[in-house]
């Protein structure tokens, strides 16, 4: 895992004389299936726990949370903030720190003893000085790898593939023996996604980690090679797709219209769920799951995390509000239906005993896994870095140019702002 940004950090928590507790207005981007359920979980918890509170549910549709945090830096700007906002744990939370727009809550860890309950190496990462500045509820896993059984079965594919090499073979094996489409991709975001697991699956867990250090070279060779490999994995996507969202791709293999779709575990909620939200999918018979190409052993993380902004109008509906996300019975009403395994170390292990997140729950906490940060959903990049990132995927998209892909990640990585 990458460390701790350095950044200096300035008082405790303020804003204490607003005790007002009426409402809490929770700002996130879980509205679609799994994410929505976990949320509506916490939301009857915290209202049985907190009666006089009202909970003002702001959350704004879109994948990744693209347009959500659009519409969040507005309010910030405006000084109108939420209660509290939901944020990747993080080099995402760079920018709110530095902008003066959200506080510390080292006396709500004090206070809820909660700095015992957490991986210190989560902690770190969401730390600046010393200071913590979120309260984090889940761990995903970015890299998984979704298929359908059936059709590598027609492809004549007998197991998922475990190098890049052997997924453009696979991918290759689908399109010629087959009429159904080798790759699902979805809006635009997702081929950042794609491309992280790409870098992760080519380069190796220590090589992708030092991207994200001050000085990181991406002019290497090893570099060039994998955005080839990512190009040429590119080939076998549909461009009919790229209109929908990582609903519509996930669906499409569950659906046996796609062999493979790389996504993080929320899937695995989606697949899962109950209608109206879920699809009411079979495990082993509808898809089955393995680690994208080239990185079993190691967790391609990412946490959804809350913050409490400068300024919050309900300052003690938004304390109310983090004491329930950092609960044990709130991550454990929350994660199950959302395809996470919890932030705690202290969960309910019987809740995530069967299916993947069973798989998850062990794999997160194996000291033997190794860890790397997700880029596109917030861990080691700055919103800067991961603005123009995601610029250069799109041009990308439209020239094909490797050459040009390359020079433009080299040159996010100088202008990172970190």
């Amino acid at each position: 895992m990458t460390g701790a940004l350095a950044l200096s950090a300035c008082g405790g928590n303020g804003n204490k004389g607003n005790n007002d507790k009426s409402q809490v207005e929770v700002f996130s981007w879980w509205t679609g299936p799994g994410e929505a359920d976990g949320l509506a979980a916490m939301k009857a918890d915290f209202e049985k726990k907190n009666p006089g509170t009202k909970f003002i549910n702001a959350a704004i549709a879109g994948g990744s949370g693209t347009q959500a945090q659009a519409v969040l830096a507005s309010r910030l700007q405006n000084r109108k903030p939420p209660d509290s906002f939901q944020g990747h744990a993080g080099a995402e939370l760079l920018d709110y720190i530095k902008a003066g727009q959200i506080e510390p809550l080292d006396s709500f860890y004090d206070e809820n003893n909660l700095k015992s309950v957490y991986p210190q190496q989560l902690l770190q990462q969401i730390s600046y000085k010393g200071h913590i500045y979120s309260v984090p509820v889940n761990i995903h896993r970015s890299n998984m790898l979704w298929y359908n059984p059936g059709i590598l079965k027609d492809a004549g594919i007998s197991d998922a593939p475990k190098s890049i090499p052997e997924f453009i073979a696979d991918l290759k094996a689908v399109k010629e023996k087959t009429k159904k489409v080798p790759l699902s991709l979805g809006a635009q975001w997702t081929a950042d996604h794609l491309l992280e697991n790409v870098l992760l699956g080519d380069l190796g867990t220590d090589a992708y980690n030092a991207l994200w250090k001050p000085g990181a070279d991406w002019s290497s060779p090893a570099m060039t090679k994998a955005l080839n490999d990512y190009a040429e994995i590119l080939k076998y996507t549909t461009t009919e797709a790229a209109s929908t969202d990582w609903q519509g791709a996930a669906k499409a293999v569950v659906d046996g219209k796609a062999a493979f779709n790389i996504m993080g575990d929320w899937a695995y909620g989606y697949f899962v769920g109950s209608a109206p939200n879920g699809l009411g999918k079979k495990l082993d018979t509808d898809f089955k799951y393995a680690p994208t190409p080239g990185t079993d052993g190691t967790y391609l993380w990412l946490s959804d995390s809350f913050t409490l902004p400068k300024g919050a109008p309900h300052h003690a509906g938004a304390l109310a509000w983090l004491k329930e996300v950092s609960s044990r019975e709130g991550q454990d009403l929350f994660n199950p239906k959302k395809g996470s395994v919890p932030a705690r170390k202290d969960a309910d292990k019987s809740l995530y005993s069967t299916g993947y997140l069973k798989y998850a729950f062990e794999q997160w906490n194996n000291p033997a896994t190794k860890l790397a940060g997700s880029f596109w959903h917030g861990v080691n990049a700055s919103k800067k870095q991961h603005t123009d990132i995601d610029t250069a995927v799109g041009l990308f998209l439209q020239s094909k140019d490797v050459g040009k892909l390359q020079s433009q990640l080299v040159a996010a990585a100088k202008n990172s702002g970190q």
